[in-house]
């Protein structure tokens, strides 16, 4: 079956969900080690959360990117996770999504989260065609994930290095049996309404569309 464009995949129990970041050890390793977030990491300032192991591993370069080099994932409420959704609002501005750019631009300054949309990677870190979520906390939302909706913090540098080794190594079964289980996220209904844009149609489409009767 063809995967959606727009879904949320992440590794999840009834009552809570994974997210990746990666930090400096200064950060991590704390962090790991106390199963939460120091008092050093900053919660005043925007921090992104990923559901996508894969896309967290494009983004830090499999821990190897200087500041990235210890990768976390970070297990959070799903009732936390679904507020930051439910206050959240697009980071870009999209034609025929927003009423018009002014709104877009209140809505970003008054919203705690925002959402981007980016294509999935594969064990090669190259897009697919569907999209990952990404998650931007700021404010009120920051400050909630570092000291209340946390519930464990496990350093899964280790982990990405294997998986790492063994695509380098064209062992792609390997690796796959590895890499967390991200399964569709079952979000409540209209949850996510304001936040999957509809694209337009594309002239292919629009000549397979049914010609309308003429009464």
């Amino acid at each position: 079956m063809e995967e959606p464009k727009y879904r949320i995949r992440a590794l999840h129990t009834p009552d809570t969900v994974t997210v990746y970041q990666a930090y400096r050890p200064e950060i991590g390793l704390p962090a790991a080690r106390d199963g939460r977030f120091p008092a050093a990491w900053k919660r005043d300032r925007m921090t992104w959360i990923k559901p996508s192991f894969l896309w967290m591993m494009y983004r830090c370069g499999w821990g190897l990117k200087e500041g990235q080099e210890t990768v976390l994932a970070v297990e959070i409420t799903r009732e936390g996770f679904e507020w930051a959704l439910r206050n959240s609002c697009l980071s870009h501005y999209v034609r025929g999504h927003h009423p018009d750019q002014a709104s877009w631009k209140r809505q970003l300054r008054q919203a705690p989260a925002r959402v981007q949309w980016d294509p999935e990677r594969d064990p090669h870190l190259r897009p697919l065609p569907h999209r990952s979520l990404q998650l931007g906390l700021s404010g009120e939302a920051s400050r909630r994930y570092a000291d209340e909706w946390t519930v464990s913090v496990t350093d899964v540098t280790p982990l990405a290095r294997d998986v790492h080794a063994l695509v380098r190594a064209g062992d792609l079964a390997g690796a796959g049996r590895l890499l967390p289980r991200e399964e569709p996220y079952p979000t409540p209904e209209g949850l996510l309404d304001h936040l999957l844009v509809q694209e337009p149609a594309t002239e292919t489409e629009k000549l397979k569309s049914p010609v309308p009767s003429v009464p």
